[in-house]
């Protein structure tokens, strides 16, 4: 039997006091259209940005058995969502994460292949456009949590997706309008229910 949706964010990280992937994923765990899909109501999980979280929180929720993985990141960088291709066998000792600690490592799973492959990125990317939100794919997912924690649940069984989103900003004078963020949740309501569809033909 095929699990439920499985929804990711991140708590707080230096520099980011208010992770908005946090919101974003409990926005969307609420949305009836998921909650009536096959193996019942999505299940959020906003992990502490902390490598710690990974074997303390994501890895018992994907033993689980997630029928799908919907996973959220918040990029300083960004100006619209990063659908985000593969994640790199590759960690960086240079920041610290929310609890102090750094990589012990710079490969994240020795034994483990360069760089892990998301086949649902492109048709992702394909139908967030159809919706008219502003999004690009990105062969870059970083080398802190967003990348780590990709890894990861890509080496699950079931479809797994990141999307990176930009940090919430207000407007500058003369800059373009951001895109609606209720179009922004359907879109990624439409992609949460394409990565299902991608486990189960018949939903």
């Amino acid at each position: 039997m095929t699990g439920p949706l499985l929804v990711t964010g991140f708590g707080p990280f230096p520099g980011m006091p208010r992770n908005p992937s946090a919101t974003l994923a409990r926005r969307l765990g609420t949305l009836p259209a998921l909650r009536l899909g096959p193996g019942g109501p999505p299940r959020v999980l906003v992990l502490r940005t902390a490598y710690g979280a990974i074997p303390a929180a994501l890895e018992p929720a994907l033993a689980d058995g997630p029928g799908a993985v919907l996973m959220f990141g918040v990029s300083a960088r960004a100006r619209r969502l990063r659908v985000e291709i593969r994640a790199r066998n590759r960690a960086s000792r240079l920041f610290p994460d929310e609890a102090g600690a750094r990589a012990g490592r710079l490969a994240l799973d020795p034994a483990g292949p360069a760089e892990r492959r998301s086949p649902a990125a492109a048709a992702a990317l394909a139908v967030l456009r159809r919706h008219g939100v502003p999004a690009a794919a990105s062969r870059d997912a970083g080398r802190y949590l967003c990348n780590a924690s990709y890894y990861r649940a890509l080496a699950e069984p079931c479809p797994v997706l990141f999307i990176h989103i930009p940090p919430d900003r207000r407007p500058r004078p003369g800059a373009r309008p951001t895109p609606d963020p209720q179009r922004s949740l359907r879109a990624l309501a439409a992609v949460a229910r394409l990565l299902v569809r991608r486990a189960r033909p018949d939903f």
